[in-house]
């Protein structure tokens, strides 16, 4: 039976930014009318008084990350991964690991989050898309590649062919699976983290496949200087030395790009995912994010992990992305809230190669839809419908949630998750990995 939103404010974030009244009807999975319907049988979704936009974008989480909320705060990025991140990934089994991805997973669902772009780390990978695919999220994913790198635990290392031969099984494994909504990204996890080598054999890989190369760059300053003396090159340059650059690469952070990676970007085509909040609790700086769009890059939103933000929350990273970029342009209109939302659903959609099939609310798209409500004390009465949602939102004013036609979150609660079990299993498997990683 098709599905019809009825009643709401349309938010459809297509070229012209367009705002309707009336209802949305989805057939198959695909939109197939946007405004005055024209009948039909219909499950319902009630959207009075509330906005019916694209399901959110976040391209930059680690699900496998999700279990360690509070565990490592107050330390910069290399501290931060070396002291407590990767003894903590390394302590995971695959029971703990699934745990984590469904603690995220449901976080975001509930948050409005359709479409993810997901890196794991090295080891039970299967366990996270096991996880997606019973969420019913959209997204990609890919195991952490490291095989060299200071700190690195035992857990993690990974000899080089080791690590491209259990990617690719990965890849043949879960590439289109779920009818379509998930697939494999390669995700070597930084320059730090990977040698040459496995760079360069990754993007070969990743480029026969037509497959999205996920990585770490430009996040911070000493991670930047130690590339250098690494290398002999800033990691930009390193990146695209070895292969890894192009529309099918995605760079999560971008914090510290000068006016001329900016400018090989954009001629590259290669993405960037910004993620304030993580940046602003690592310390690691304010992106320049009005600049990496006006040189003409892709540039998408994200939360990143627990640990580094302490929340997976959507409507906090597009209210950080605006408030931030105006102060670091010195500018109240640098990014206005409907282009902040974009960073969060055509944009984002446009990162992960998805822009023709989801990230805005249009005829023949995917229908990945949240209803945010606007009638609270905190969100009304009145005003423009991109800023109350941008400035005002959070993820408890979401009042449903659907993918691919299919209804994840209705009047507020999950349909497809017992969040009571999600957060046992979170709480039991923990205690069992920090306990494991002597943390």
């Amino acid at each position: 039976m098709d599905l019809l939103i009825r009643g709401g404010t349309l938010l459809t974030m297509d070229p012209k930014r367009r705002v309707l009244k009336g209802d949305l009807r989805i057939h198959e999975g695909h939109i197939v009318a946007l405004g005055r319907d024209t009948g039909g049988t219909a499950r319902v979704l009630d959207a009075r008084g509330a906005v019916v936009m694209p399901g959110l974008v976040q391209a930059h989480v680690h699900l496998c990350q999700s279990l360690f909320r509070g565990m490592a705060d107050d330390l910069p990025l290399l501290p931060w991964l070396r002291k407590h991140i990767w003894p903590l990934e390394a302590a995971h089994d695959r029971a703990s690991l699934k745990a984590s991805a469904r603690l995220g997973l449901a976080e975001m669902l509930l948050g409005g989050t359709t479409t993810i772009l997901d890196m794991g780390t090295v080891r039970h990978q299967g366990a996270v898309f096991e996880a997606m695919r019973e969420s019913g999220i959209r997204g990609f994913s890919g195991k952490a590649m490291m095989d060299r790198g200071r700190g690195v635990p035992k857990g993690l290392r990974e000899k080089r062919a080791e690590s491209l031969q259990e990617s690719l099984r990965l890849a043949r494994r879960w590439q289109g699976a779920a009818d379509g909504r998930l697939g494999y990204a390669f995700a070597p996890r930084f320059i730090l983290s990977c040698s040459e080598a496995l760079l360069r054999d990754t993007a070969a890989a990743a480029h026969e496949l037509g497959a999205i190369v996920h990585t770490h760059a430009a996040e911070q300053r000493a991670e930047r200087a130690a590339v250098q003396e690494l290398t002999g090159m800033d990691d930009i340059a390193a990146l695209a030395h070895y292969g890894v650059a192009g529309e099918r690469t995605v760079l999560a952070h971008g914090v510290w790009l000068r006016a001329a990676e900016r400018r090989r970007l954009a001629k590259d085509g290669t993405r960037v995912v910004h993620c304030p909040s993580a940046n602003l609790k690592l310390a690691s700086g304010i992106a320049q994010i009005c600049a990496l769009r006006e040189a003409g890059v892709v540039v998408g939103l994200g939360a990143d992990g627990a640990p580094c933000n302490n929340r997976m929350d959507a409507f906090t990273e597009l209210r950080s992305a605006s408030l931030l970029a105006k102060v670091r342009e010195e500018d109240a209109a640098a990014l206005p809230a409907m282009e902040a939302l974009a960073l969060a659903t055509i944009d984002g959609a446009r990162v992960l190669g998805l822009g023709e099939e989801t990230g805005s609310l249009e005829l023949g798209k995917r229908g990945d839809v949240t209803v945010v409500d606007l009638e609270r004390l905190h969100t009304g009465p009145a005003g423009d419908v991109a800023s109350r949602v941008v400035y005002a939102s959070g993820p408890s004013d979401v009042r449903h949630v659907v993918v691919d036609g299919i209804t994840r979150v209705q009047n507020g609660a999950l349909t497809g998750m017992d969040a009571e079990r999600v957060w046992r299993e979170a709480k039991r498997h923990a205690k069992k990995v920090a306990a494991r990683a002597g943390l």
